[in-house]
């Protein structure tokens, strides 16, 4: 932990846990989105002043782009993982989207995706952030695309089988499941979604 000066009082620092305020920061970009979130809020969220949060992370592009590591370390690589692990590639998508589902619906977190919650709130000064956003949607449609060829050379998809496509499609089905959860959608219903994306795949 690094020790910084509190937002409040003087006298000693009290010790700041770095985990924390990104867990506190990220709260507040995923209700506000990116740029609606001022230094403000978010100094208030993580409980230290405004020269403590440039000292600790630079600026607020630096501070979102390590909570969105966190982010993405913290939820969606045992997902990711499970999917590459399983042998079988419909047990493994469908291991993938139940988690998803829990991931998208926790009570923990604000519901929703954090990559596509605040892409549409990036302004084109902040080019960092809107290219690492756009890397991380990216990555899921490739993700999927490596699993699928996986499966096509071991026989599981059929050799004719568009993997591009149905790549493009589960990437879909996973910003959807988002979207919902943003909108209320409960576990039980992205898992359903879930089951029937799975109709999808060809064979």
């Amino acid at each position: 932990m690094d020790a910084i000066t509190p937002s409040r009082g003087k006298g000693r620092p009290r010790l700041f846990d770095r985990e924390q305020a990104l867990v506190r920061a990220l709260e507040v970009f995923w209700t506000r989105g990116y740029a609606p979130a001022t230094v403000a809020e978010l100094c208030l969220a993580m409980g230290i002043n405004p020269p403590s949060l440039y000292a600790a992370f630079g600026n607020k592009d630096a501070l979102f782009l390590e909570a969105l590591r966190h982010y993405e370390e913290t939820y969606w690589s045992a997902p990711w993982r499970a999917l590459d692990d399983e042998p079988d590639l419909r047990r493994g998508l469908e291991r993938f989207l139940r988690e998803a589902a829990a991931v998208l619906s926790s009570r923990e977190v604000p519901c929703g995706c954090l990559v596509v919650q605040t892409s549409g709130s990036v302004t084109t000064d902040s080019a960092e952030v809107r290219e690492a956003l756009r890397v991380l949607r990216e990555a899921s449609r490739t993700a999927f695309l490596a699993r699928f060829a996986r499966a096509r050379e071991s026989g599981e998809l059929p050799a004719d089988a568009d993997i591009a496509t149905l790549a493009s499609a589960f990437a879909a089905v996973l910003q959807g499941m988002s979207a919902q959860a943003r909108d209320g959608a409960s576990r039980e219903d992205l898992e359903r979604l879930a089951r029937v994306s799975l109709a999808m795949l060809p064979g």
